[in-house]
């Protein structure tokens, strides 16, 4: 038994984060009030969640879906139990009688995610979290009707949303869970917080129904699905042609969809690359195919590195070959590009988000240009082509003009514009995110790694040679014991950032191994001090380049600011907990 407690003290949110973060493997136990829930965790991805609440079970909404009909689950059923429950339901319905494996996954994920949202209204009750290997076999003779996903949904995506969910509740002043009261047996009065007002009347089915939007009956009574899957984005009238653009910063999202819709564009803004996803698979299924354009530089789905432009992108490429597909950047990275240019995707430079309304004159034609040579290319293949150069090879202007490139962005106008971005008071945990990116503009790789009391753990990194997926992974299993010596051990006691070569010691030769062997000619290490305190250290070098590492005066006086952000939103949580308390 790893984790037990009252949803009081600890909410789902952050357990969702804590089971996610271990990566272990279990089973969630939660009751509140007479009701009780499961959420089945594998390797620290929800494949399954079922709540008393929640009676429809998934081979009715996939009858009322009419991907199955009843003829075909109780055949399956049948199956399943005279072979011994050795398949889970999903497989023998796609091999045995040929449903479509993406139409159960869709519905599958969806009631997965319905449940787990329900559960952020349980403002109180117990939880216990229980490691145990999961057997797919087990679960069918279990609970046969239900279903288990292969590839789980990310539990902090979850919890970001189901919190999105409740907050939104809350600000309409709709009753919520922890106003108590009584409800009738047959509603779930979890999905009142999913309900939206234009939604409080069922709605009449589709003919034909939509695999990745269920009709409002296949939910409990007085239930809809979430909010984000019913709400047309900003920027969505109807008309034009079809264009998901993507960017996690709002200025900029709301700048490039005022101009492309201006062109004729029927834009579908997303600052979140999983939200990007679903939407272009719910158009996709459709039968809309819209252009795709994406910041390469954006957190991925788990929250962690820069390039999650990328990890979106791929998915994109991988899922979905013949949509067109461009990628944005207001920086240079090698690593990136190179894997952009091995799928066929083009890219194109675009302003940095300080000076994207100033230099937009200078952007537009070359953005529309970029959205025509990619239309014409559609239906012939990409050829590996970064756009943003070649247009400005064909205008005869210089690309300072709206995209610094990398030995002319470590000035002080790239740091004004940094800063800028750093003193935001909505960043949040977008800290970690905007020191890695500027130290992008200096070292080929770094890594940023968090300095706890006993050791040095591993948080984030770019650049880190990445064949087989598991940069990301290595680095947040890295831990260097605090009291050893290493690389870091001058740093942590000056609190001073430093140039050097890299020494003999047992814990710098570990951590050189882990982010992939090699040893550069000079090393930057630099600390982010919070409240008198080492709490981060940034690490870069150049490899797989031999070469010394340049000025780094403007990096230094980032990492200074991003520990004066850091102690800001200490003290604004600080007030507002208070704030709460005082209530």
């Amino acid at each position: 038994m790893s984790l037990v407690g009252n949803l009081e003290d600890l909410g789902l949110g952050e357990i969702l984060q804590i089971v996610s973060l271990s990566r272990r493997s279990g089973v969630l136990a939660l009751e509140s009030r007479g009701r009780e829930a499961r959420v089945i965790f594998r390797n620290g991805q929800v494949i399954r969640a079922t709540s008393s609440t929640f009676q429809q079970n998934l081979g009715e909404v996939l009858i009322q879906q009419g991907v199955i009909d009843l003829g075909i689950l109780k055949r399956a059923l049948s199956i399943q139990a005279d072979e011994g429950y050795t398949q889970l339901l999903g497989v023998i319905m796609v091999e045995r009688f040929g449903v479509s494996a993406d139409a159960i996954e869709a519905v599958v994920r969806e009631q997965i995610e319905n449940v787990v949202y329900s559960l952020f209204a349980w403002a109180e009750g117990t939880f216990e979290f229980e490691l145990q290997e999961v057997s797919d076999g087990d679960n069918a003779r279990l609970d046969p009707v239900q279903f288990m996903l292969k590839q789980g949904l990310n539990p902090q995506y979850l919890a970001m949303e189901g919190s999105r969910i409740i907050d939104e509740q809350r600000h309409r002043g709709e009753g919520g869970d922890e106003q108590g009261g009584h409800h009738d047996e047959s509603v779930d009065f979890a999905f009142d917080l999913l309900q939206e007002p234009s939604a409080a009347a069922p709605a009449t089915p589709s003919p034909t129904p939509d695999v990745s939007l269920p009709p409002v009956q296949a939910q409990p009574q007085g239930a809809s699905i979430p909010a984000a899957a019913t709400t047309p984005p900003a920027g969505n009238n109807g008309e034009g042609k079809p264009l998901v653009l993507v960017d996690d910063d709002p200025a900029t999202l709301t700048v490039l969809t005022s101009l492309l819709a201006q062109q004729g564009y029927r834009v579908e803004p997303m600052e979140r690359g999983e939200d990007a996803l679903i939407r272009v698979d719910s158009l996709y299924r459709d039968g809309v195919r819209p252009t795709v354009l994406v910041d390469l530089i954006m957190p991925r789905m788990d929250g962690t590195g820069i390039l999650g432009g990328l990890e979106l992108m791929e998915l994109v490429r991988n899922n979905f070959a013949e949509l067109p597909l461009l990628g944005l950047s207001d920086f240079e990275n090698e690593e990136a590009q190179r894997k952009m240019r091995g799928l066929g995707i083009p890219l194109l430079m675009k302003p940095l988000k300080s000076e994207v309304e100033e230099t937009l004159d200078v952007f537009a034609p070359r953005l529309m240009a970029a959205l025509e040579s990619l239309s014409s290319r559609a239906e012939q293949g990409f050829t590996s082509v970064n756009i943003g150069d070649e247009l400005r090879l064909e205008m005869g202007e210089e690309p300072a003009l709206y995209a610094p490139q990398l030995h002319q962005s470590t000035g002080l106008s790239q740091l004004r514009g940094m800063l800028e971005e750093l003193n935001n008071p909505q960043l949040g945990g977008g800290i970690i995110l905007l020191v890695l990116r500027f130290a992008a503009e200096f070292v080929n790789r770094a890594v940023v790694l968090l300095v706890k009391k006993e050791s040095i753990q591993g948080l984030g990194q770019f650049g880190l040679q990445d064949g087989d997926g598991s940069a990301d992974s290595r680095v947040r299993n890295l831990g260097i014991p605090r009291g050893e010596p290493s690389l870091f051990s001058e740093v942590l006691e000056t609190r001073f950032p430093m140039k050097a070569e890299v020494d003999a010691s047992v814990w710098t030769h570990y951590f050189l191994e882990q982010l992939g062997g090699g040893r550069p000619a000079e090393y930057f290490v630099g600390p982010i001090v919070s409240e008198g305190k080492v709490v981060a250290v940034l690490y870069g070098d150049n490899l797989p380049e031999d070469k010394p590492i340049g000025d780094t005066d403007s990096l230094e006086i980032f990492l200074c600011q991003a520990g004066i952000a850091m102690e800001k939103a200490l003290l604004q949580r600080r007030l507002q907990e208070q704030g709460r308390g005082e209530m």
